[in-house]
């Protein structure tokens, strides 16, 4: 179980940096190049032992408050095509950041309820 943790926080690093390389495009993309750069970081720390408990919550919470000031005003789903396309990116990205914040919690509980491991203190 342990080493499935290690690979779930090495894929998840790839897929941010991922994410980060798809905004190339964007007009604000060097913010969401630190955004999934940070994300990736946090996931790699988690993978070689290095992310404590409170930072894990701390990205987690950081994400949660990303999502709720990105939630568009009406949620109009994902493809271009279905309605207003500034609602459309304002949900994507939000969403993005829930899976970064999701990702985070389940770090968190994993650190959390891993008793005896040096990981569960704050880096």
């Amino acid at each position: 179980m342990k080493n499935i943790f290690k690979i779930s926080g090495v894929v998840f690093a790839i897929l941010f940096i991922w994410a980060a390389y798809l905004q190339y495009n964007d007009p604000d993309a060097f913010l969401w190049y630190i955004i999934y750069g940070l994300a990736a970081f946090g996931c790699l720390l988690f993978a070689y032992g290095r992310l404590g408990f409170k930072v894990s919550l701390i990205f987690c919470l950081a994400y949660l408050i990303a999502t709720a000031f990105l939630w568009p005003e009406k949620f109009e789903g994902f493809t271009i095509g279905e309605g207003d396309i500034v609602n459309i990116e304002k949900g994507r990205e939000a969403c993005g950041m829930l899976i970064v914040a999701l990702v985070f919690l389940v770090f968190a509980l994993r650190l959390r309820y891993i008793k005896g491991r040096p990981e569960n203190k704050i880096v």
